[in-house]
Parts: structure tokens; C-alpha cells; sequence
């Protein structure tokens, strides 16, 4: 079978504007092309839509992810056209890819086979430039803060206790730690200084939950960068950089309009990820979505103890958004890796270790079901290597949580391979009303709201931190910071700090390494066990594949 980016480049696009009139009914004046595949949607003509109903929220999450791969946005795309075959108006709202895992361990980030969003090759590199605007403007503040300490200092600012890291789209592990402002009083004062990879950047993260362009201003000049010497935050405002940085941000601030295979819509916008940030794609982009179609299919990074949580707990709390039902997608590869199957023999018939893998999804659809109280269909993304005897006991030993294992082939046979999917996720959301529900209420302490998380998601039996980071957590709730909700960055491999730990492990504690003030973005990050906020490159990065071939193709990404 072809390749991913063969598939990509072999389809029919139709031009983005058609995709808009005839699928959305929006006009020509209401879009900013890029091109003739990928738009802008105006801010105005979303504002216009206020007044219209809203959809149904379908979210598509999975369990652990693992390296045999289970494909949860593929089976967003996948789903989505399915929904439009059996007559339901479906609209797609996704992430935008970051180049970290691009050029990294991870290829494209587009779907995969028949189940892709296209131009497959503009969505996964530069697309239509909000990430390099993202980093802009988060280092024009870098630079303001760091001109504004050389030319006098009139804030008082404590060169020790700066707290803004430079961005970059990159995974660099070099530019963790740096000292920055070396080379004499012309070059500023040195001090230690770092970059986070751009979608761990408070802008990004601000960028994903504004609901307008005044809000996204507010939000940047809420950003706290620095402490005076008395210990008094400095923000974004105080150093008048929050104007700069929404200029920077405004024409990527618009949701971009582009296409699956099947030539349905697909609004792709935002980017942070869900083990170092809170994982969703613009709030802008779900709000349109809904206004726009009958039925919204969106993800939430990685698994649902990470992605989902963050995109109950801190998306839908802070924008009023509420799910009607969860898709949580697995392979039976997957669930042999969680059972101990070593990666190389994955795919071989072994019931044993699927029995003993299974753990892994069923506490998921636990999470889903009983925590975040929406119904839940487990999506089972099939490979040709599956055996009818794995599945049939896929499908027994999960009879008990009401919840329909369904066997998918979008990948394959694109939406028709998924209406049986479809039809029982639109049948769900008109029979099984949800009962949404947080992990935590907003009056909760900070260290309540965390230890909800590890106890009732993560399966931890406790929170454990040094004298220092328990301090930092007491000053920001007595700061004035309790009502925020927390943001857990930590691998996204276990349920537990140790991306070793496979299934469902219990027993084991949540270390909370680090705290970071996410002013502008509204929430608490808690950084815990060896998780970075600037990942680095593997020994083999897919960049070494991806290259451009003598008709000015590219080819090697994914």
C-alpha cells in the first residue's frame, strides 16, 4: 500500500473556497486564501454567527499511547467523513502539528491512509505561519524584558528571578539551560535564561483559550515574566509589550479552513501539546466548528488521562464548551505492548498479554464514563494483524462498561470504513444524555485539585513534592491564584511518572518537580518526573528521511 504523503499528494483537492460555499456556506469575502487548499475564516464573519444553534461536541481521545501507534487522529478524520457519509454535517476541529516531532520521532501529523487532512505536506511544515507567530511574539517579550532590565531597570526587576523562556518550534535539547548576555555591559546583564519548545509557550497556550481579539490581548498582558526585588510580580502589561505581541498574532489568531481526502471541511488551529501544556486545539476553532455543522469531531492530545482531563478541567471550564460523548481510540498492538509484549512481536496472535493490556483501556473508559461523565464507544483502529480471536475477546472482556467496541477501517477504506462508528456515536448522543462533570471543583486548593488528578485519573496513591515546591504551590494559592485550574505536565507513555510502567499501574506517586504561573493562560503547570519543556531530538531523528526529490516532491514525511 502507498504511503501516507503518496495518498496525500494522489488526492483530488478541491479548492478551498468551494470546500467553504458549498460544505459551509461561507463566502469568498469571508476567506483569506493561502494558496488555492488552505484559508483564513475572518473574525467578522465568526462574530456574525453568534446567534446560530450550536452542534453536537463529539471528542475522540485513546488510551496510553504506546510505539505501535493507535492513530486518534486518524480516526478523528476518519470518523468525521463517515459522519458526513450516512448524511450528518460534520466538520473536523484539529491541532496544528509542531516541527519538534516532524523532524523528530513521530513523522507527520496529518491522519494516516485513507483518513488524512490535505495539503498534507502545508498542515505538517509551515502551514499557514501561526507557530512562527506564536514564537514571535513570545520573544519580542523576551527581548522587551531583557532591553528593559539593560536601559535602566525602572520596574526594579530581579535578574534572578526572571521566569520567560525564549520558543522555539524545534526540539534542541542544547537550548534547555543557556547563559544568556555574555560579551560585556553592551550586550545587557548575564544571567541564566532557556527556550520551551513553542507549543509549551504560555502564548500558546493563550492563543488556544481567547475568545476574541480583546481577550487575547488581556490575557498577554496578564503574562507574569519576572519578580521586582521585593518580590512583586512584573507582567507583560507593566513592560507594555501585550499590544506588540497581538499584532504579531492577529492574522494567526483567524482559524485556518482546509480539507480531508473525501474532500470534507476541517478547521485546523492551535497546537499545544497535552504532555508539557493543556493539549487542544483553539477554542476559537471549536466555537466556528460548532456554528458551522451539526456535529464537531475534536481531539484532545494524547491519552484521556492527559489530553481529555486537560480538555474537561481547563478548556470546557474556562470556555463554557461541554461534550456529548468521548471516543477512545486503541489498537489491539497497543494494548499488547501495555499487556508486555516487547514491540517487535506485536504483531503475533498473544491473548495472554491483550487480557492483561486491556487494564490500560478499561480504566480510561473508567475515567471517561465516571469522572468525566460522558458516554464513551471504544474505536478500535484495525491493522490487518489483528485475529478474529483478539477481537472477539476485545469485545468481551469490555461487554461489562457500557461501552460498544467498534472495529474501524478507516485507515484502509477512509469513512466507509468507520459508518459503523459513525452511527453509533450519532445513536449515543441523541439515546445517552451526558452528565458532564469536572475531576475537581474551582474552589478546591491547588494541592486538592492536583491530587484529585493523580488519585482519581492517574491512579496515584499520592502527591509528593519538596519543602521548596510545596512553598511555591502555598505562595500561589495565597497569592491569589487558587481558583486556577492545574495542568500536569508529564509523560505521556503511563499513567505514572515512569513512562516504563505499562497497563494501569496503582501505588505509585506523582512527584511534582516544578511549578510554573500560567497568568495569562489561567492555570497552574505542575512539571513532574524527567518530562521536558523542551524535548530533544532521538538518535535517529525522521528528519534524517524527509527530503525533496528531482520534481520538487516531498517525500519521507510519514
Amino acid at each position: 500500500m502507498a504511503s501516507d504523503i503518496e495518498i496525500a499528494q494522489q488526492a483530488v483537492l478541491q479548492r478551498v473556497t468551494k470546500i467553504a460555499q458549498e460544505k459551509l456556506g461561507i463566502s469568498d469575502e469571508h476567506l483569506e486564501p493561502y494558496g488555492h487548499y488552505k484559508a483564513k475564516i475572518s473574525l467578522d464573519y465568526i462574530d456574525s454567527l453568534q446567534d446560530r444553534p450550536d452542534g453536537k461536541l463529539i471528542l475522540v481521545t485513546a488510551i496510553s499511547p504506546t510505539p505501535a501507534g493507535e492513530g486518534k487522529t486518524t480516526t478523528t478524520v476518519g470518523l468525521a467523513d463517515a459522519l458526513n457519509r450516512i448524511g450528518k454535517k460534520a466538520i473536523i476541529c484539529l491541532r496544528e502539528p509542531s516541527l519538534g516531532p516532524v523532524f523528530g520521532m513521530k513523522g507527520g501529523a496529518a491522519g494516516g491512509g485513507y483518513a488524512q487532512v490535505v495539503p498534507m505536506e502545508d498542515i505538517n511544515l509551515h502551514f499557514t505561519g501561526d507557530f512562527s507567530a506564536i514564537a514571535l511574539a513570545n520573544n519580542l517579550l523576551a527581548a522587551m524584558l531583557d532591553s528593559h532590565v539593560h536601559h535602566g531597570n525602572s520596574l526594579n526587576i530581579d535578574v534572578r528571578r526572571i521566569t520567560w523562556k525564549r520558543a522555539m518550534d524545534m526540539n534542541d535539547r542544547a537550548l534547555r539551560d543557556i547563559t544568556c548576555s555574555l560579551g560585556g555591559p553592551a550586550n545587557g546583564y548575564p544571567r541564566q535564561d532557556g527556550f520551551d519548545i513553542v507549543v509549551a509557550s504560555e502564548v500558546m497556550a493563550i492563543f488556544c483559550l481567547a475568545t476574541s481579539m480583546k481577550d487575547l490581548r488581556q490575557r498577554l498582558g496578564n503574562i507574569v515574566v519576572a519578580q521586582t526585588k521585593d518580590q512583586k510580580p512584573v507582567t507583560a502589561r507593566d513592560l507594555k509589550a501585550h499590544g506588540a505581541m497581538t499584532v504579531l498574532l492577529k492574522d494567526a489568531f483567524k482559524p485556518n479552513l482546509v480539507q480531508t481526502l473525501e474532500n470534507n471541511p476541517a478547521i485546523i488551529h492551535g497546537g499545544p501539546f497535552a504532555n508539557i501544556a493543556h493539549g487542544c486545539n483553539s477554542v476559537m476553532a471549536t466555537k466556528l466548528g460548532l456554528k458551522l455543522a451539526d456535529y464537531v469531531v475534536t481531539e484532545a492530545g494524547f491519552g484521556a488521562d492527559l489530553g481529555a482531563e486537560k480538555f474537561i478541567d481547563i478548556k470546557c471550564r474556562k470556555s463554557g464548551l461541554r461534550p456529548d460523548v468521548a471516543v477512545i481510540v486503541a489498537t489491539i498492538r497497543a494494548l499488547k505492548f501495555h499487556g508486555g509484549v516487547d514491540v517487535k512481536e506485536l504483531d503475533k496472535e498473544n491473548l495472554p498479554a491483550l487480557v492483561k493490556g486491556i487494564a490500560n483501556l478499561e480504566r480510561h473508559v473508567n475515567n471517561v464514563r465516571n469522572h468525566y461523565g460522558l458516554p464513551c464507544v471504544v474505536a478500535i483502529n484495525h491493522f490487518t494483524f489483528d485475529t478474529p480471536a483478539e477481537i472477539e475477546l476485545l469485545q468481551k472482556k469490555m461487554a461489562h462498561h457500557e461501552a460498544p467496541v467498534i472495529v474501524c477501517r478507516h485507515w484502509a477504506e477512509g469513512g466507509k470504513g468507520a459508518e459503523d462508528l459513525a452511527r453509533t456515536v450519532a445513536d449515543l448522543i441523541e439515546k445517552v444524555p451526558a452528565n458532564f462533570q469536572f475531576v475537581y471543583e474551582e474552589s478546591d486548593s491547588l494541592w486538592d485539585k492536583v491530587t484529585a488528578i493523580a488519585t482519581k485519573i492517574y491512579g496515584a496513591s499520592a502527591v509528593t513534592a519538596d519543602r521548596k515546591i510545596k512553598e511555591q504551590i502555598k505562595k500561589l494559592q495565597d497569592d491569589g491564584y487558587a481558583n486556577y485550574p492545574v495542568c500536569v505536565a508529564k509523560t505521556q507513555y503511563s499513567f505514572s511518572t515512569d513512562p516504563e510502567l505499562r497497563g494501569a499501574p496503582t501505588n505509585h506517586e506523582l512527584n511534582i518537580r516544578e511549578v510554573r504561573l500560567a497568568a495569562g493562560a489561567e492555570f497552574i503547570v505542575m512539571v513532574c518526573g524527567d518530562v521536558m519543556t523542551m524535548p530533544g531530538l532521538p538518535a535517529v531523528p525522521s528528519a534524517e528521511k524527509i527530503d525533496i526529490d528531482e520534481n520538487g516532491r516531498v517525500v519521507g514525511l510519514f
